[in-house]
């Protein structure tokens, strides 16, 4: 109500991509119901019979991946989704709840958690000797927060899907965005753990900003700064994907709508196939 701009809010949150509802707010990482979608395009695509479980956080987070990947099976979905278990963010431990689905015969664990819970489902899938397609959401899979404290050994063959470069994978080493990252954590953060990828998403969305500021030109005024967030055309992020543009319309406050999946081998995720659309109307 006082109209003051709110751009590219950390969240995934869809209800921030409501220009007629909330139109002085944008979020910027693709929003949790794309994600659930892209999940959904693979599985189907993978595993077409396979018989899913799902742990999701039982908020606007967990429900918004929840929705996306049942939006995205479809009328499928009702026969391949064999069980569910909500946690809350207060409880100490998860276990109870991956215990639930593999005896409900799920032989694909969809982890819709945050850094804390993923690592602990990592862990006791693995400590189960559980074999299942294992996709874990985005918001758990940096390698220095989730996969590394559960354990590179237990994570091998972990699914899941990104928009950005790891700044600790070696196939980026040269490349010129990941220099010129390391050029400034190093002149102004140079405590900064790179293997955190919340320090690659603050300065991409920080970019984000700064381009659009350079958009108004001197007219920044409140109304430009919303006017130019909204007409993004085919921004390539330094640290973002190649092939994943950000673009925004009066009609579109989601700035990234792609992904492209990603398998942990060795000490890393390795990307494969093709960029992934999970956009949902707008």
């Amino acid at each position: 109500s006082k109209k003051v701009p709110q751009l590219f809010v950390a969240t995934g949150a869809t209800k921030w991509n409501d220009p007629k509802n909330f139109p002085w707010t944008m979020g910027w990482q693709p929003n949790y119901q794309s994600e659930g979608i892209i999940y959904a395009k693979y599985l189907m695509k993978e595993k077409p019979n396979g018989k899913i479980g799902i742990l999701y956080q039982n908020d606007d987070f967990g429900k918004d991946v929840l929705k996306g990947l049942k939006d995205g099976l479809g009328s499928k979905g009702a026969s391949m989704i064999v069980a569910e278990e909500p946690y809350e963010t207060s409880v100490p431990t998860v276990d109870s709840q991956i215990v639930a689905l593999k005896s409900k015969g799920a032989d694909v664990f969809v982890s819709i958690t945050t850094p804390k819970f993923g690592a602990q489902s990592i862990k006791k899938v693995a400590e189960l000797g559980w074999k299942p397609l294992f996709i874990l959401n985005n918001v758990a899979s940096s390698t220095g927060s989730v996969i590394k404290p559960a354990g590179f050994e237990n994570a091998q063959g972990v699914i899941s899907a990104t928009y950005g470069k790891d700044p600790t994978d070696p196939q980026w080493k040269d490349d010129p965005g990941v220099k010129n990252f390391d050029a400034f954590l190093a002149k102004y953060f140079p405590e900064a753990n790179r293997a955190d990828s919340s320090v690659a998403f603050g300065y991409s969305s920080a970019q984000t900003m700064v381009h659009v500021l350079k958009m108004c030109g001197d007219n920044l005024t409140r109304e430009n700064v919303m006017k130019q967030a909204a007409s993004i055309k085919n921004l390539q992020q330094e640290m973002g994907l190649p092939g994943i543009k950000i673009n925004t319309s009066p009609t579109d406050f989601a700035p990234i709508e792609q992904l492209q999946m990603m398998k942990f081998k060795g000490e890393r995720w390795e990307l494969f196939g093709p960029i992934i659309s999970g956009e949902i109307g707008g």
